[in-house]
């Protein structure tokens, strides 16, 4: 990458400021530069993930959690060298120096093909799509097309992108559609089998009808995302926190449309113009150790709430993943329509 100054910050820069600049240079770092443009640290998205869950606020200036001692190489160098310190490393990108110490370039991490991933991947692909009317009367949501091509699709496309091979689909409305779509899978050499709900079973409901537990973490996720989540970075997160459900959340933005008055008694003590909150929520992408199957009653509508709720009373571990990839929910008009304008960017 040698247009690397897209993705130059400096160290006084806030979190919310880093996230624009690495989410607009699609790489997935950011570099800490002086004015002479030498190296002073690395930001990447974990080190934004970990300084949210460890309570940093938005406004948290970047030098306080950034890579101050980052790895680089040597612009006359070999290549291959590049590629050999980011492998031994499990390194994505690697600042290159001049001989003054500056930064001239980065190199970027060409990865062997991805190794085939046991992991169970459960798509939930049952619902009505009723926001979406009357494009999903004669259509079930996950068929409808983004950039040309079945949601699904993207979805199942992702993750074989990443290694993962079987497939769990669970179908209700009009999934003889989703059936005959996707078949078994072979086009894409991959398994696909199908859960089959009689009666809506909700999230978590559906996975009792699993005909056999996993084996080991699998996934779950909505049929109705458009998302660049590293899957892989995921199931790796989940398995060091020892956690037996992962959530992955997004930051929400909601900008009050008033005034807003914080109160003592009577007297007015501050006064805020329509300001903005922000709040984490639920993604619709989860992890679950097959253990938390046994915690489902049969033939009953569980929600994912219902059941991840039955498991902090329990005190077990549930964690969160902020996502810092492009994620869309496209179940309502709006958002359908904005992912079609996304989508060439995004995935093509």
């Amino acid at each position: 990458m040698n247009d690397w100054k897209k993705i130059a910050i400096t160290p006084s820069m806030a979190i919310r400021d880093v996230m624009e600049v690495i989410d607009k240079g699609c790489v997935q770092i950011a570099l800490v530069v002086d004015e002479n443009d030498h190296l002073l640290g690395t930001v990447t998205d974990g080190d934004i993930r970990r300084a949210i869950l460890q309570g940093n606020g938005l406004k948290t200036e970047i030098a306080d959690f950034m890579n101050a001692n980052p790895l680089a190489g040597l612009l006359d160098e070999y290549p291959s060298a590049w590629q050999r310190t980011m492998m031994r490393h499990g390194l994505r990108h690697l600042p290159l120096l001049d001989a003054q110490g500056r930064i001239t370039q980065l190199a970027v991490l060409n990865p062997p093909e991805e190794p085939q991933r046991n992991n169970i991947v459960v798509l939930m692909a049952g619902g009505l799509g009723s926001r979406l009317r009357p494009l999903t009367d004669d259509t079930p949501k996950p068929l409808l097309e983004v950039g040309g091509k079945a949601i699904l699709e993207t979805i199942i496309e992702s993750f074989i992108a990443q290694g993962f091979y079987r497939f769990r689909l669970c179908i209700n409305y009009r999934g003889e559609m989703i059936r005959n779509h996707f078949g078994n899978g072979e086009r894409w050499n991959i398994n696909i089998e199908y859960i089959e709900e009689q009666q809506r079973m909700g999230t978590a409901g559906a996975l009792s009808l699993l005909p056999e537990i996993p084996e080991a973490p699998f996934f779950i996720m909505n049929s109705d995302l458009l998302t660049k989540v590293d899957f892989v970075r995921l199931l790796a997160f989940h398995q060091q926190q020892k956690n037996i459900v992962t959530v992955c959340v997004r930051e929400h933005r909601h900008q009050i449309p008033y005034g807003v008055v914080k109160l003592n008694e009577h007297r007015i003590v501050e006064l805020k113009e329509k300001p903005t909150r922000y709040s984490f929520v639920n993604a619709g992408i989860y992890v679950i150790e097959p253990e938390a199957i046994k915690q489902i009653p049969a033939n009953q509508f569980v929600d994912m709430p219902d059941l991840i709720n039955k498991l902090l009373d329990q005190n077990l571990a549930v964690g969160s993943f902020p996502l810092r990839e492009y994620w869309m929910d496209v179940g309502k008009l709006e958002d359908f329509q904005q992912a079609g304008i996304d989508y060439s960017k995004q995935f093509e």
